[in-house]
Parts: structure tokens; sequence; C-alpha cells
């Protein structure tokens, strides 16, 4: 099979397109896929600079999210039948080879059903983006129908979709922006208020839209001054969940606002190999799974690469400007 590997830390041209094994099936849970499309997140980009998360020797396949078809079946598999389609966050980090390949093999408890109407570009984007906004909303932020929620960054590929739940949730939402083009589509997803934040002071917009009280919840993905500037616009006793490690000794606005701060690292039950937590995960994707199918959540795709392309796809997402998610494609889906 084709995959394309990083040769050791550096910059894009260190993804290099190799011809190597296609893995088999060495236990009776598992599943081998055949790839469609390879979802690109910022942890790919953060890996391929400083080595991967989980320490290994490279070469290293990279790519936590993918959406494929099944093509073998272990003898102990009981949910999934070759043909069937499945999307799934998993491998991609230094512990087990990520989905920049053309096959991939998993345990089926982490797998689900890949939405019937929504293309495999469109589901392969979804599952790291998806579990990390649902997290940080719910389960680390507890977001609640009625509450405020500042959402930075909300035409990113975790914002575009913190943005729809939050709205379905019954909360209301306001998103930071940079341009009017993504003002538009934020707004399009449902959002209450957008602000562009190279026009207009963030803080002093959250503080009128909530007639100076600050949001319940913020859902910091920025980092730097924008993380310490955040605490000004979340109520007192607050909430704010980043996804980021704060640099900075500016805490004391947070102090005196008794504010709740949540982390969130999406990939920890990777990391750790906790099953029962990414079986979690896969439950929470057949919920995605079922929303897509709705069409009550839609991911965008604004970015399509062939494997052969991962360079340039790489280069893309580290400018950091673009609305919703970037893929690699290995084969058409249409």
């Amino acid at each position: 099979m084709k995959a394309v590997f990083m040769e050791k830390p550096g910059g894009p041209e260190v993804l290099a397109l190799k011809e190597v094994q296609t893995p088999s099936i060495s236990s009776p849970g598992e599943i081998l896929v055949r790839v469609k499309a390879a979802g690109l997140n910022p942890i790919d980009a953060k890996q391929r600079k400083r080595g991967t998360v989980y320490k290994a020797e490279p070469p290293q396949i990279l790519g936590c999210d993918c959406a494929g078809t099944v093509e073998e079946i272990g003898n102990g598999v009981k949910r999934f039948s070759a043909g069937d389609d499945v999307f799934f966050m998993h491998g991609g980090i230094g512990k087990e080879p990520g989905n920049y390949a053309e096959y991939t093999v998993l345990d089926e408890r982490f797998a689900a059903s890949k939405p019937e109407n929504v293309s495999f570009e469109e589901s392969g984007a979804a599952p790291l983006a998806f579990l990390t906004a649902w997290e940080s909303l719910f389960e680390r932020g507890g977001l609640q129908k009625g509450q405020t929620v500042l959402i930075q960054a909300g035409a990113g590929g975790v914002g575009h979709i913190a943005v729809q739940l939050a709205v379905q949730k019954g909360a209301r939402v306001c998103a930071t922006v940079s341009n009017k083009e993504k003002r538009d589509f934020v707004t399009g997803l449902g959002a209450d208020r957008v602000i562009m934040y190279r026009d207009e002071d963030f803080v002093e917009s959250v503080l009128g839209w909530t007639d100076g009280k600050g949001a319940d919840l913020a859902l910091e993905t920025i980092g730097g001054e924008t993380f310490f500037k955040t605490f000004s616009c979340v109520k007192l006793y607050g909430r704010v969940v980043t996804l980021l490690a704060p640099k900075g000794d500016a805490w004391g606005e947070a102090r005196m606002r008794n504010i709740s701060l949540g982390f969130e690292v999406v990939l920890v039950p990777m990391f750790y190999g906790i099953s029962d937590l990414k079986e979690h995960h896969a439950g929470l994707l057949e919920t995605c799974s079922r929303m897509m199918e709705k069409g009550s959540l839609r991911v965008t795709v604004s970015g399509r690469f062939p494997l052969e392309k991962a360079r340039e796809a790489h280069r893309l997402i580290e400018e950091g400007h673009s609305t919703g998610k970037i893929v690699l494609v290995c084969e058409s889906s249409l």
C-alpha cells in the first residue's frame, strides 16, 4: 500500500509517500479498513514539527482521523462486516500507525458506523474535531440550555462544530472570526453574535452582548494573550475550557472572578490506552453519525488533497486560517 511517512521532525518537506506492506489483522477483534479519507488536524502539524506525542522512533505515519470501508474482519468481530463503512479517531500519535495511508487496522470497539448520506471526506474530517467540541462544551464546560457561550475561532475545525452543538443545545452563542466571509459562514451555522476580532475588541463586544455580565462559558482555542483576555469576558464563577497549554502569569482576573478552568486533550484515552474511554469516543461518534445523517450537523471541508500532496496540505493547515477542515483523499468517494 501507499502511505505518507514522517521521516523525522521538521517542516512539511519531511513527509514522504512510500510503498509499504499492507497491515494485517493480528487479533480476533480487529478490522482492516481501506482508507477513503483522512482528516488533518493541528496536532498532526505539531507532531511533524517536534515529534509524536507518544515517543517513538521515526518514520511514523500521522493522522488520527479516518473514514473508510471494512475490507476484512477478525474471527471475533461482531459489530461490522466486510463492506461496512466506518469512521473513527485512532492511531497517529506514535504508538500505533496513523491514517495517512491506503489501509489501517484497529479494534472494532473503537470504530463507529459512517453516516450513510454523507461523503467520506466530510466523515473523515469529523472525529477529532467533533469529540473535542463535544467534550469541551458538555463534559468539561457543562453547557446548559439558555446559557451563553463564547467560542473562539468559530469558523475553524473545532469551532464550527462547537457552534452547531451549542446552538442545538439551546445556548446563546457568540463566536469570534477574522473576516466577513467567516462571519457570514458562522452566522449561517446559527450563532447569535459573531465578532470580527480584527475590527472590534472581543472583550467589550462580549460584555455588551451579555449586558455586562460576561459569558457563562468560553471555549478558548487560540492561546497566548487571547487566552488571558478571555477571562475578562466570562462571568463571575464562570468557566473557561482551553485546548492549549497556557503560557504566562496573568491569572489575576481569573482568580478574582472565581473562574473554573478546564483542559481538553481529546487524545488522552489513546495516549494512556484507556479502552473504555476509547469506546466512549466511538459511542459519541455514533451520535455524531446520526446528527450528520439528519442534517443537524455538517462538517465543512475546505481543502481536499491526494496522499501525494500531504506536504501542501500541511502547509495550508499551518497557516491557521482555513474554514472548517482539510482532508487527504485516498480515492474518490463522490
